[in-house]
């Protein structure tokens, strides 16, 4: 079927009340439960990114990219009315679309939040894959992931003045490295939400694969792409372990194949089948969230994602820290025998 042709509505399922916490990776769920708790923050980055500067940002797109409403790309303001109907979103962003062949989205702004779409995104990708697009960075205005963006923005700006400091560059170095990791797992959870928007698995691997692709899909295997990021998991030995931890320094986003890996993983562990089923956290009991729970299941993710990983140097480090486990345990026991025994 032809992009943008028309296909046969369907019923998708209303996740009513649904909080973010629901599709939120572990990793970026604890981040920002724990920055839900401080009252004000949230007012403070804004006041950092200034008002004129978004005022910028959406008169820059006023006058040079196209607005969706009912008359201009009503297609996809359709497709934004239904995943945000499946979230339960009321307030939907402004979305516009911006000239440019590649195949690309963005969600900008802290205080009201739009939805840029690439003229060639819009142009590769059928209803189905668009509406997992869509969601996806709904996803990312709804957990307000800007806050944190707009933070990394402004710490990668002064990375030049506070090279003169002794001691800076390295102290905001260690920082922006955290949040790379943050905005690459917050790309996993907007994967995860425009899942349960468009509640079409095939039609969001189908995106990765057009993304990694350039557009093209009639000659690509899922199978095969899927064993690429398998491969990609494995590995091999330290050296190439050492290198995808390089290559991942300045990255703010997964690679495609890497994205459609962890959402098949994501899948198959049943939490969105569960989710669909209406179990799931609700957006009620969001100022109620532990921050020392969401830490603790960032953890045990960080803990399964060693275990599972095939490549040398993760499973050194695995294996290392079992050895370190098994030590001290043994050293404590040898420790409370002898107290005993005095």
């Amino acid at each position: 079927m032809a992009s943008g042709e028309k296909k046969p509505a369907r019923s998708r399922v209303v996740l009513t009340d649904i909080s973010s916490r629901a599709w939120e990776h572990p990793a970026d769920k604890g981040a920002l439960v724990a920055l839900r708790k401080l009252k004000g923050f949230d007012v403070l980055l804004k006041t950092m990114s200034g008002v004129f500067r978004e005022r910028a940002w959406r008169l820059t797109l006023l006058g040079s990219a196209v607005r969706v409403d009912e008359r201009q790309f009503a297609r996809l303001h359709r497709l934004l009315a239904e995943v945000g109907r499946s979230l339960d979103a009321t307030d939907l962003p402004e979305m516009y679309v911006q000239a440019d062949p590649t195949l690309g989205a963005m969600t900008i702004g802290m205080d009201k939040p739009i939805i840029v779409l690439s003229s060639g995104l819009v142009h590769h990708l059928d209803d189905d894959e668009l509406r997992f697009v869509i969601g996806h960075e709904l996803g990312h205005a709804i957990s307000g992931h800007a806050i944190y963006r707009t933070l990394l923005m402004r710490l990668l700006g002064l990375g030049g003045l506070l090279n003169a400091i002794p001691g800076g560059a390295i102290g905001i170095r260690m920082v922006t490295v955290g949040l790379l990791e943050w905005s690459r797992k917050a790309e996993l959870s907007a994967d995860r939400a425009g899942l349960l928007a468009s509640q079409d698995p095939t039609a969001a691997l189908r995106t990765h694969m057009k993304i990694a692709s350039g557009g093209t899909l009639e000659e690509l295997d899922v199978t095969s792409f899927l064993q690429q990021g398998a491969e990609y998991d494995e590995g091999g030995d330290v050296r190439e372990s050492l290198i995808k931890l390089s290559l991942l320094q300045q990255q703010s986003h997964p690679f495609a194949v890497v994205r459609a890996t962890e959402l098949r993983r994501w899948i198959d562990t049943g939490a969105y089948t569960t989710i669909l089923g209406g179990d799931y956290p609700r957006r009620s009991d969001d100022d109620t969230a532990s921050v020392s729970e969401a830490a603790q299941e960032a953890a045990a993710s960080y803990a399964l994602a060693f275990e599972r990983t095939q490549d040398t140097l993760g499973r050194l480090v695995h294996d290392l820290a079992g050895w370190m486990g098994s030590a001290s345990t043994w050293i404590n026991d040898r420790f409370r025998r002898g107290n005993e025994s005095d």
